[in-house]
């Protein structure tokens, strides 16, 4: 009898957040969730990561309500998340009390399975999250943040591995953001947290489609024994993206292993999502086969689309090249972190400033704590000159300690100061909101009554719309103000800079 492999699918989560700069509306996703529901998935990937910050800047979406509808909407599936232990969902490291508070809430509002990962592999960044989600009676599935350098060896992974074993972690993920892991490297690691950790250890391996070399990855992982795999609908797939899901079940017909998924609601949700992608068109992003350079580059799927918008908002869309190569300098002398979320945004806006400005000549804050260690340890030893540098600017020293034990209680204070803005409701989950983002959820309270925004257009009506109007209205953050810490002859200076 064939082994049975669960699968997870990523379609109202990261396939969209990879693709199209997480702009798909709720609008959108509704109509899919009976489908969805009835298919067969061990889980279904819908909340965290990106989408919480996309749903409040840009599509005037209540992030607490979407997860209560999808839990409304799909009452036979798990729905699983993806969050960043202890910066939880926002670019910064929170008190312990805000980290249980989020998990108990977002447990109460529907969410099932909790995706645990620290951007630097830092385990002390885990504790608290995994903790708070078995307390909650919550699946909590411990990450590994998979990426490669001189440093980083099978045997150190599946040493983690133990580590979030003994963590309590009910499942450990394999996660491969930017499409890195070969086919080789995933049998070797899967098999050896198997033969570490114990045949029973449940082993899950998500990975991007960017290089063209992961589905491979996919079969040999699960013939090392993954117990379940991540993909994602074929109509949003590829690219930055993952890997087809009806790929993955053909791709297991008379091998041994099935995935008992129904093809027929496979082909319904392939049918719906190809006519809402035409829809996202501005969004997308221009990679659409296969990138080989990320081995080098490491680039993850999920911020690629996002850079290039980036890019062409400073007017440097042409320079994307040079920030790629940039990356590799810059991961080097930062020790050697795994690029994800937020370590992916702080290298990426580093390389474009050195690009852009001149090697170092401007340093961005969260880059210097970086630097500082108020994000976790790394691997490796960081540019002792930048080192230095970054304790210039930052006015402050180097830490070893895990950074949250710096922080003081701050839930009061952040409910205080939310309670205050127009449109809050005092639920812990808009305070929680506001904690994430105050600026954007301040705004976000004020027109929420206004109901959510679908930033879709009608493909028919692309002709009658001018190049210019699209330039505009292709990210809501080009209307946005942005801000820059600036180091100009040893002085340090916020600059906000407002487009035209």
């Amino acid at each position: 009898m064939p082994k049975h492999i669960d699968v997870t699918e990523l379609i109202l989560r990261d396939a969209h957040q990879s693709l199209m700069a997480t702009r798909m509306s709720m609008e959108d996703m509704i109509p899919a969730c009976a489908d969805l529901d009835q298919a067969g998935y061990w889980s279904v990937e819908c909340w965290g990561g990106a989408t919480f910050d996309s749903c409040i800047r840009f599509l005037n979406e209540d992030p607490w309500e979407r997860l209560r509808t999808f839990r409304k909407l799909m009452p036979n599936t798990r729905l699983q998340m993806l969050l960043r232990g202890q910066n939880l969902l926002g670019y910064r490291h929170y008190e312990d009390h805000v980290v249980e508070r989020f998990v108990q809430k977002a447990a109460e509002n529907g969410m099932d399975v909790f995706r645990v990962f620290d951007a630097l592999n830092d385990i002390r960044n885990l504790r608290c999250a995994v903790a708070a989600v078995k307390q909650s009676g919550k699946h909590a599935q411990g990450t590994i943040c998979y990426t490669t350098s001189p440093l980083h060896t099978t045997a150190q992974f599946v040493a983690m591995a133990q580590r979030l074993q003994d963590l309590g972690c009910d499942s450990i993920c394999i996660k491969d953001m930017a499409a890195l892991l070969k086919p080789h490297a995933a049998y070797e690691i899967v098999k050896g947290i198997k033969e570490t950790c114990g045949r029973d250890v449940r082993v899950q391996v998500h990975t991007h489609s960017t290089t063209g070399v992961t589905l491979v990855s996919l079969m040999k992982a699960i013939e090392a024994g993954a117990d379940c795999v991540d993909t994602a609908i074929s109509s949003l797939s590829l690219g930055p993206g993952h890997n087809p899901t009806e790929s993955l079940v053909e791709m297991l017909d008379g091998t041994g292993f099935t995935t008992s998924l129904d093809k027929q609601r496979l082909l319904n949700l392939k049918h719906y999502f190809n006519k809402v992608r035409p829809r996202y068109v501005e969004f997308l992003s221009n990679i659409t086969g296969v990138e080989t350079e990320i081995f080098n580059s490491q680039i993850p799927g999920g911020m690629i689309s996002n850079m290039e918008t980036q890019l062409k908002q400073q007017g440097a869309g042409d320079r994307m090249q040079e920030v790629l190569e940039e990356v590799p300098r810059v991961r080097k002398a930062a020790g050697y972190p795994p690029l994800v979320t937020p370590s992916s945004q702080i290298v990426g806006t580093q390389a474009v400033f050195n690009v852009l400005m001149g090697r170092y000549k401007v340093l961005s804050a969260e880059f210097a704590d970086l630097m500082l260690g108020y994000y976790g340890a790394t691997i490796g030893a960081r540019d002792p000159e930048l080192v230095e540098q970054a304790a210039k600017q930052a006015k402050k020293q180097p830490i070893d300690i895990r950074p949250a034990d710096l922080l003081k209680p701050e839930w009061q204070e952040l409910r205080t100061a939310a309670i205050e803005q127009e449109g809050c409701d005092g639920t812990d989950e808009d305070v929680l909101t506001y904690a994430m983002f105050p600026q954007v959820a301040s705004k976000f309270f004020a027109t929420r009554n206004q109901g959510p925004k679908n930033l879709g257009k009608d493909p028919q009506m692309k002709a009658a719309v001018a190049p210019a109007q699209l330039a505009g209205a292709a990210n809501g953050a080009a209307r946005e103000p942005v801000t820059y810490d600036v180091r100009v002859n040893g002085n340090s200076h916020r600059v906000t800079v407002s487009p035209v």
